[in-house]
């Protein structure tokens, strides 16, 4: 390919795995824009006056690619910790190993019943699951009344904030354990526990500057590239054209561009309405992301905690000083707790009484006690507007419609709002997404991550029933628009 001028909107990690690979192959002519005055997007950090480090929601780093792995190497180099997992679900007044469904035998003997009795009943029914079109159907039919009632539909609700019935099932691969009869009811008569599970059992941090410390050395390779507070407000794809809230117009041959996708459609001029009414079939959550900073030593080794129940407006907390030693301003002296709540037009969440909710909330299933309340150091809260692309059952035949426009007019939309795949949203998918572009376009490689609906939105989606994939929602990472709307002290 001569050198087309290639613009990339987003420096999140998509834009910036893009841009290094470019700089890789010894590209020339290409620069990455962003609206935001730092690289990252929703992998940002930051810090506050006091000291502490907040991420924008539970990330943590594992892998499916090694090019990914020696990127991160030569990204982080030594300055890095590696956890093993301890994850656990709070609800019953108890802590739950996770995964949920293996290690049921810590709930109330009822209730233990209960879920057995169902998981039996729903395995007498196999064409129920062969015939399930939604998440909240695939859920009764593959783990039975009672997993599904205390914990896999109110969970789930918590999380992504829109009905599980609206949901599909072709985003599962990795993301939930399907039960296997004869390991529960051993993992019961035995007393035994199954935690190891899942791709995720053993994850790398950065040492410094939270998750946003893997993506801020990007800038030594491709920083005289990128331009920060530029918000891209028109893409003009006739004249092929990008127009800036400051009034600069610049000029590409080829866009890849990882903004949410329907607000990419509705900054463009003369769309067909048969392509723009079709984002009003993608549909995402909000999330308000609150950090509690506390005076107190740490006195858990957990990574993190679910909470199905109502009786906290957070649905996962992070132990994040658990993850880095320079997350809070004195690891002997301080621990940071960090909280995520979902909401949409479906799920309501007041955002004013957010930080009180939460931190009552903490004290309500014993993360914090009582006397806490006279310890809490800082509050931070981010109010992040594009959380997760909710997979729902509309989904593949927008992106179908959609995504095939955009390509006929050289514009290429990846990452985690610019496909609007949750399955491929995590750290490393994001990342090979730009990589595997590149690949595309400047050696003609097929891009092996992104799902191309354009093509395959007709397909039948093979469901893996195998019981050896793990991973709750929550995991995978976000790119979206977020501003951290406010610092307060305790009250």
């Amino acid at each position: 390919m001569t050198e087309q001028k290639i613009v990339i909107l987003g420096a999140g990690p998509t834009g910036l795995g893009a841009g290094y690979r470019l700089n890789e192959l010894g590209y020339r002519n290409w620069a990455i824009y962003d609206r935001n005055p730092y690289v990252g997007g929703l992998a940002t950090s930051f810090e506050d006056s006091m000291g502490f480090t907040y991420d924008i929601g539970g990330h943590v780093m594992f892998s499916h690619y090694p090019y990914f792995d020696d990127l991160v190497n030569k990204l982080l180099g030594d300055d890095y910790t590696e956890i093993m997992r301890e994850a656990w679900v709070w609800m019953m007044d108890r802590f739950v190993p996770y995964p949920f469904q293996n290690n049921i035998r810590h709930l109330p003997p009822d209730v233990v019943l209960d879920c057995v009795l169902g998981l039996i009943e729903s395995q007498k029914h196999p064409e129920r699951l062969k015939e399930a079109r939604t998440f909240d159907e695939l859920i009764d039919a593959q783990f039975g009344a009672g997993i599904a009632r205390v914990f896999m539909k109110p969970y789930n609700f918590k999380v992504w904030a829109h009905p599980v019935d609206h949901m599909s099932i072709d985003w599962l691969g990795e993301r939930v354990s399907l039960p296997n009869l004869e390991q529960i009811l051993r993992n019961v008569i035995a007393g035994q526990d199954q935690v190891s599970w899942g791709p995720n059992n053993k994850f790398k941090y950065p040492m410094y500057g939270g998750t946003g410390g893997l993506y801020t050395p990007f800038m030594r390779y491709i920083g005289d590239r990128i331009h920060l507070n530029k918000n891209a407000v028109s893409v003009d794809p006739a004249a092929k054209q990008v127009t800036f809230s400051d009034g600069e117009i610049v000029d590409y041959d080829l866009l890849f561009t990882t903004m949410p996708l329907d607000l990419l459609i509705n900054r463009m001029p003369d769309v067909p309405d048969s392509v723009r009414e079709q984002t009003h079939h993608l549909h995402h959550s909000s999330g308000l992301i609150v950090g509690v900073g506390v005076n107190r030593p740490v006195d858990s080794s957990k990574c993190w905690i679910y909470f199905p129940e109502p009786s906290a407006p957070f649905y996962r907390t992070t132990y994040l000083n658990n993850y880095s030693p320079y997350i809070t301003p004195d690891p002997d002296a301080y621990h940071l707790l960090l909280t995520e709540t979902s909401y949409s037009p479906h799920k309501y969440e007041d955002k004013a009484t957010i930080v009180d909710r939460v931190v009552q909330g903490l004290i309500n299933v014993r993360l914090l006690e009582p006397a806490d309340l006279d310890r809490i150091a800082s509050t931070y809260l981010i109010d992040v507007d594009y959380s997760y692309p909710v997979p729902t059952v509309d989904r593949n035949r927008a992106l179908g419609t959609i995504q095939p426009y955009l390509s006929a007019h050289d514009i290429y939309s990846r990452g985690r709002f610019g496909a609007w795949e949750y399955e491929i949203g995590n750290m490393d998918h994001s990342v090979m997404q730009g990589v595997e572009w590149v690949n595309r376009m400047l050696l003609g490689e097929p891009e092996a991550t992104w799902k191309d609906f354009g093509r395959a939105a007709e397909s039948p989606i093979a469901i893996n029933s195998a019981d050896d994939f793990y991973a709750m929602p929550g995991h995978g990472w976000v790119r979206a628009g977020v501003e951290p709307i406010s610092e307060a002290a305790a009250d």
